[in-house]
């Protein structure tokens, strides 16, 4: 086997240990790269169907293209997709654009305070409210298209995400099976040891985990395997002639594309074996993220 062989390989052993360990099992779709990767490799781990629910968070700020792939691909793979929200924030326009339009002389360190604020409740509180079943969940009507309210509210405990070690410095903490405590946050220092691929899987009843199988796993092979695989991904990772595209993707008010002139997967590939980037933070466009900004979210269940 080359290399993507293992990875591959790899995950698909994850995925399978995740649906063996725990009942109430769920699974991240955030649209971008990482996680379509996870849905493809979640579809071959199951011989083309995914036995538990997609979760999406919608923010509301996500670019359209997204939301249009997103429902394009739940209705052609018939995917469980559940899309929670903080409706009442968004309702109250408590939200860093609606802030920003409101004030728009904030300071730099007030528009960092007011997006951290915001990712706080429409990213970390919202999924800890639809993975505990206390938020609003909608469930994707595979007949009419809509999404309709989920009478399930019995709480997720296996919540499987495309984090990857090498994509930000808090990922580089996790565990491939990583556990949470009742309120979903995260203690980095209290992490079960992963030696020799033996992964401690069991938890105590009801224990919260978040189950990652793409840890190992580099932007270069993800790129790779998407080109491998034929992965459809949406046009925003390309460059649409204004010489530049985006390298991750987020909310629209807080994010900022990279320049670049590749208009394709291969050359996403040579210009990542350029080394171009490698002194850029993947994330380095995403601007809610901030000195420890990400980490901090993590630490209070955002993924």
């Amino acid at each position: 086997m080359d290399h993507l062989d293992q990875l591959e390989q790899q995950s698909v052993f994850i995925f399978r240990e995740a649906f063996r360990h725990f009942e109430r099992l769920c699974m991240m779709w955030s649209i971008g790269k990482d996680s379509t990767v996870l849905l493809w490799l979640a579809r071959k781990a199951f011989f083309g169907h995914i036995p538990f629910p997609l979760i999406h968070i919608d923010t509301s700020y996500k670019l359209p293209e997204m939301i249009q792939y997103r429902d394009r691909l739940a209705m052609e793979y018939r995917l469980t997709m559940i899309v929670g929200q903080d409706e009442a924030t968004i309702k109250a326009r408590n939200t860093f654009p609606d802030k920003f339009k409101a004030n728009p002389a904030m300071s730099e360190a007030e528009q960092a305070l007011a997006r951290k604020e915001c990712c706080s409740l429409l990213k970390s509180s919202a999924l800890k409210a639809t993975l505990q079943g206390t938020g609003i969940r909608r469930r994707l009507n595979l007949t009419t298209g809509v999404y309709d309210i989920d009478p399930d509210h019995e709480p997720y405990h296996g919540v499987i995400g495309g984090a990857r070690s090498d994509e930000e410095g808090s990922r580089s903490k996790e565990r491939y099976f990583s556990p949470r405590d009742k309120n979903n946050a995260w203690d980095v220092g209290d992490q079960p040891p992963e030696l020799w691929n033996q992964f401690k899987t069991d938890f105590a009843p009801g224990t919260h985990v978040r189950i990652h199988p793409l840890l190992d796993w580099t932007e270069l092979n993800i790129w790779e395997y998407i080109k491998r695989e034929s992965i459809p991904t949406v046009s925003l990772y390309y460059d649409q002639g204004k010489g530049t595209r985006y390298r991750s993707l987020g909310c629209g008010p807080c994010q900022k594309p990279i320049e670049s002139t590749s208009k394709n997967v291969d050359e996403i590939i040579a210009e990542l074996k350029s080394g171009r980037l490698h002194n850029i933070a993947e994330r380095s466009g995403r601007m809610q993220d901030g000195k420890h900004g990400l980490e901090e979210l993590r630490r209070e269940g955002y993924m």
